[in-house]
C-alpha cells in the first residue's frame, strides 16, 4: 500500500499540470469567444477559475510540497528556490490578467496576458517535473490530501 501512495504523488503532479494546461485552453477559448470583457463577463468565468486553480496549485506546493522536499532533500534547495520564484512571477502575471479583466480589456490584450502565462507556466511545469517527479515519490506526505498539496485540481 505504501508504494501505491508513493507512486501516486508523481502521477498526480503530472495530472494536475495537465489539468491546468487544459484549463488554460478553456480560459483562452472563453476569451476568444467573449469579445470585450465589459460585454462578456459570463465566458470569462473560466478565465477566473483558471487563475484561482493555478494560484491554489502553487500555494499548495509552496506550503506543503516544497518544505517536505526541502526536508528530505536539502541538496535541492536551489531548485526549490527557483520554482518558488517562478510561482511568484506567475502570481504576478495572474494578477495582471485579473486587473485587465476587471478593467474591461479587449480580446487582444487578454490574449497577450494568457500567452505570457502559458509560456512561463509551460517552462515551469517541465522544469518542476524534470527535477522533482522522482523526489516526490520519496517524500512523506501520505497523511495530506492531494487537493491540499496540489490545489483545487489535485
Amino acid at each position: 500500500m505504501e508504494s501505491a501512495r508513493v507512486v501516486a504523488w508523481s502521477t498526480e503532479l503530472r495530472r494536475v499540470h495537465q489539468r491546468l494546461a487544459d484549463a488554460l485552453v478553456i480560459a483562452r477559448e472563453s476569451v476568444e469567444a467573449g469579445g470585450p470583457v465589459a460585454l462578456a463577463l459570463e465566458p470569462l468565468t473560466y478565465c477566473w477559475a483558471f487563475c484561482a486553480a493555478l494560484d491554489g496549485h502553487h500555494g499548495g506546493e509552496d506550503h506543503w510540497l516544497f518544505p517536505a522536499v526541502r526536508a528530505a532533500r536539502p541538496d535541492l534547495a536551489v531548485v526549490l528556490d527557483d520554482l518558488a520564484r517562478d510561482h511568484r512571477m506567475i502570481g504576478h502575471l495572474l494578477g495582471e490578467l485579473r486587473r485587465a479583466m476587471t478593467a474591461g480589456a479587449g480580446v487582444d490584450e487578454l490574449r497577450r496576458h494568457l500567452d505570457g502565462i502559458e509560456a512561463v507556466m509551460t517552462t515551469h511545469f517541465r522544469y518542476e517535473e524534470k527535477r522533482l517527479l522522482a523526489v516526490v515519490d520519496q517524500v512523506g506526505l501520505s497523511d495530506v490530501d492531494t487537493t491540499v498539496v496540489f490545489g483545487p485540481l489535485g
